[in-house]
């Protein structure tokens, strides 16, 4: 299958969402964009996006019990592969909700926003979930971040955040309360804690970018 990007639909995704923003991204760049729960068809495809929303115990039993699992782990291994959200907690080695394993491709965890009667720099108090627009430093230089100026702004929903185990894989940093992981990256791999498809233009740039990658 030639010039293309499955996004994988295990039942947890915000696919309408995430693949409307894909399809728009690949307008231009002759890719077709195919929303699909066949394990097949995510081998054949030339890039995988896997999306993740919910609880991240729920996301992994779906991911398994959905017979995708073992081509979402060939995918990692062999061609561009862009998490959304709960797709990049997925990545890691474990998750403090659930607890849950991960699927361990990005060394490290996730953990919880411990935010309780902190206060926010205008004196409110922080509200987790974090919901709503954040700044995003490239912490790290990354083919993806081509036109994205740093500090941009993406949109983000989330009670836990990422912890790589190795810094180098941390690409992208935001701060709630904490300084945490908003973007991570390894080889083949990207993916973002922020939803890229709910945020405007520079969340499009991103996946444009994805749609060119070749790691």
């Amino acid at each position: 299958m030639t010039n293309s990007v499955a996004v994988v639909d295990y039942g947890m995704g915000n696919l309408w969402s995430v693949s409307q923003a894909v399809r728009h991204a690949a307008d231009q760049a002759g890719v077709e964009v195919l929303v699909t729960a066949d394990p097949d068809v995510v081998r054949r495809a030339t890039r995988v996006v896997l999306p993740g929303q919910g609880a991240m115990p729920d996301c992994m039993r779906e991911l398994r019990e959905s017979g995708l699992l073992e081509s979402v782990l060939e995918a990692a291994a062999s061609k561009p592969l862009f998490g959304v959200c709960v797709g990049m907690q997925m990545l890691l080695s474990r998750s403090e909700e659930g607890p849950s394993e991960g699927l361990g491709l990005i060394p490290g965890e996730v953990l919880r926003f411990r935010l309780e009667g902190q206060r926010q720099p205008d004196g409110s108090l922080y509200k987790v979930p974090q919901m709503g627009w954040n700044q995003v430093m490239q912490a790290r230089p990354h083919a993806l971040w081509a036109g994205v100026p740093d500090g941009t702004h993406f949109y983000f929903v989330h009670s836990f955040y990422a912890r790589p185990r190795d810094c180098a894989h941390s690409v992208g940093e935001a701060e709630y309360g904490t300084r945490f992981t908003a973007a991570v990256a390894r080889d083949n791999i990207f993916a973002t804690q922020f939803h890229p498809e709910k945020s405007a233009d520079h969340g499009l740039q991103l996946y444009r970018n994805f749609l060119h990658w070749n790691p």
